[in-house]
This record gives C-alpha cells, sequence and structure tokens, in this order.
C-alpha cells in the first residue's frame, strides 16, 4: 500500500504543479493592479532605506524619517510632473509650428501608401477593392482617437488609483521594517527560519542592488543626455533629456522610445536631416554603452541573469503586466532565481537562470 500510495502521487505531481502555475499566472494577470502598487513600493522603499537608516542614526525616530522621505520624493515627483504639464501646455501652444513638418512627413507618407495600394488594387479584383473601400470608410467613420480615449479612461483610473496607495505603503515598510521582518520570520517553523533569514537577506540584497546600479545608469544616461541637448541647441534640454534617460533604461525598447521627445521638439527648430540623425546615432550609442557596460557593471553583477533569461522574463512580463511589466520584469526574475538557490530541489532552475 505505500508503494502504490507513493506511485499515485507522484504521477499525479506534473499536473499538480502545472494547475498550481496556471492558477498563479491567472492571479498575477487579474491582480496586476494590486501587485504592481506593491512591487513598485517596494523598490521604492528598498531604494529609500539606507536614506531613512541614516536619518536613523542621527538620533531621528525611524517614524518621522520615513515620513520625511516620503513626503520629499512626493515633492519632487510634483514637481516634475507639474514641469510636465507646463512643457506640455507649451507644446500644446506651440502646435501649429510643429503642425508643418509633421504634415510633411505625413504627406511624403500617404504618397508612398496610395502608390502601394494603386500597385496591389492592381491585383485585386474590382469587388475586392470596392469592399476594401467600403471597409476604409467605416474604418474612418468609427473615430477610432476618440475611442482609444475612451477605451483607455480605465486603465488610466487604475493607474491614479494605485499610485495613491504608494506612498501610504512606502511609509509602513519604511517604518515598520523591524516589525514586517520579524512578523515574517514567525510565518515559518523554527527549524526553517535560518534558511528563509539567507533568503531574505540575498533578496533584500539584490533588490537594492538593482534599484541603485539602475538609478545610477539613469542618472549618467539623464546627464549625458542633457549636456547633448544642450551642444545642439534643443529646447527645454533638461527635461526632455529626463524623460529620453529614462525610456531609455527600459530593455531593447527603450532606445526608440528616447528618440521621441527629442525629434518632437526637434520638429520645430531644425530644418534640416542632420540634427535628427545625430539624435537617432547618440541615443542610440549611450542605449549600447549602457547596455553592454554600464548595467553589466553596475546591475548585472548582482543580479545574475542570462540574456534569455532576460528577454523571455521581459516578453512574459511584458504579456502580462504592460509597460510596468516591463520595467518589473528583471527584479522579479532575481528574486525567483535567489529562492531557487536556496531551494536544494529547484537550484537546477536558479543554474539555469544564471547559465
Amino acid at each position: 500500500m505505500p508503494l502504490e500510495h507513493t506511485e499515485i502521487v507522484s504521477d499525479n505531481s506534473t499536473p499538480a504543479k502545472i494547475i498550481a502555475a496556471g492558477i498563479v499566472v491567472a492571479f498575477c494577470y487579474w491582480a496586476s493592479s494590486v501587485l504592481v502598487t506593491v512591487l513598485v513600493a517596494v523598490l521604492l522603499a528598498y531604494f529609500l532605506d539606507p536614506v531613512v537608516t541614516f536619518m536613523e542614526n542621527w538620533h531621528i525616530p525611524r517614524a518621522l524619517g520615513s515620513l520625511i522621505i516620503v513626503l520629499f520624493t512626493i515633492a519632487v515627483l510634483l514637481f516634475v510632473a507639474w514641469s510636465l504639464v507646463e512643457r506640455v501646455d507649451q507644446f500644446g501652444r506651440d502646435w501649429p509650428k510643429y503642425r508643418a513638418p509633421l504634415h510633411a512627413v505625413a504627406n511624403v507618407v500617404e504618397q508612398k501608401l496610395a502608390s502601394v495600394e494603386e500597385h496591389v488594387s492592381e491585383i485585386g479584383s474590382p469587388d475586392q477593392v470596392g469592399q476594401q473601400a467600403e471597409h476604409i470608410v467605416a474604418v474612418a467613420e468609427s473615430h477610432p482617437v476618440r475611442a482609444a480615449v475612451f477605451s483607455r479612461l480605465s486603465g488610466l483610473y487604475e493607474v491614479v488609483l494605485g499610485a495613491t496607495f504608494i506612498p501610504f505603503l512606502l511609509f509602513f515598510m519604511l517604518a515598520a521594517k523591524r516589525q514586517v521582518w520579524h512578523a515574517t520570520m514567525q510565518l515559518f517553523p523554527a527549524t526553517e527560519r535560518t534558511l528563509v533569514k539567507e533568503t531574505l537577506t540575498d533578496i533584500s540584497l539584490v533588490l537594492r542592488s538593482y534599484v541603485v546600479g539602475t538609478a545610477m545608469v539613469g542618472v549618467i544616461l539623464v546627464v549625458l543626455s542633457w549636456l547633448f541637448f544642450l551642444l545642439i541647441g534643443l529646447e527645454f534640454p533638461f527635461l526632455t533629456a529626463l524623460i529620453s534617460g529614462t525610456c531609455n533604461l527600459i530593455p531593447y525598447l527603450g532606445v526608440v522610445l528616447s528618440w521621441m521627445p527629442p525629434l518632437l521638439i526637434g520638429l520645430k527648430q531644425f530644418h534640416t536631416v542632420s540634427p535628427f540623425i545625430g539624435i537617432f546615432a547618440v541615443l542610440t550609442f549611450l542605449h549600447l554603452v549602457a547596455a553592454n557596460l554600464l548595467v553589466p557593471a553596475l546591475v548585472g553583477s548582482m543580479v545574475r541573469l542570462n540574456a534569455l533569461a532576460l528577454t523571455v522574463s521581459l516578453l512574459f512580463w511584458g504579456f502580462l503586466w504592460g509597460a510596468m511589466g516591463l520595467i518589473l520584469a528583471i527584479p522579479i526574475t532575481a528574486v525567483i532565481k535567489v529562492i531557487c538557490d536556496h531551494k536544494e530541489s529547484w537550484q537546477p532552475v536558479g543554474r539555469w537562470l544564471s547559465a
């Protein structure tokens, strides 16, 4: 009987694991707003905890120091947001100056598409061409811009709602750090607490190293972009560099996103192709330097994830959570690797993630 029972459990273990993994993935998808809010607060807490600890060493109560740091962080973010709103308002007032070059580019693209469509229509039958024309009219009448705006309102509401909880979560994580740590240890049996403590310590080290290293890379990208924009005489150089440098941190897609702010600002100023080629070249060069030199030196030494694991994690978490998934993919995968390294049956997975 014991042998038969063991065989039954062994046979059902793989389907059970697949079902459990499916439940976890479904929970991550449906509870994305909650999980993303908590994870962002955790990363900010690891980034700001050394400052709170420094203030505590100067005999400032931890709760008071946490409150000061949270309020200061909110003030900085509000200042940056207000500056962005002012620049967007300025961009709206200057829209007629941007509209002419954009209209010229759109005309060129439209002519090329019309030429391609003409050649394709010669291949298709007249009935198919008529159906395509009716389809085009139907799409034009559906007001896609208005539909896109309304479809994004619910997502914007979720972002704003989650953002309002982050300061409170951040304060409680910073102020009650020791109590949370002690309560977490009490969740595990006494025989496993040493292993859990080591795992949590390594997770803390990895997350803090990732956040600090990423912040250093971001500062370097912002400063270099700022100097370049000053050199070419671009308007709003610092704010444009702040947005462009931050976007440049996103793996793979970041280089394309970093082009957009300076290109839009430069449409009003530059009337030749050379400044835009320079923007493409310099920002692409900065992205390559960051991805191949700065990130491995400042972040990769602690995260220790191979390129395949990083790519798969970016695809997976980006599919689940969109843009925030791309930002959180690396720290989540790094935490999973640390957990696998400390659990004997999962160590092969950890070795694959770092191979």
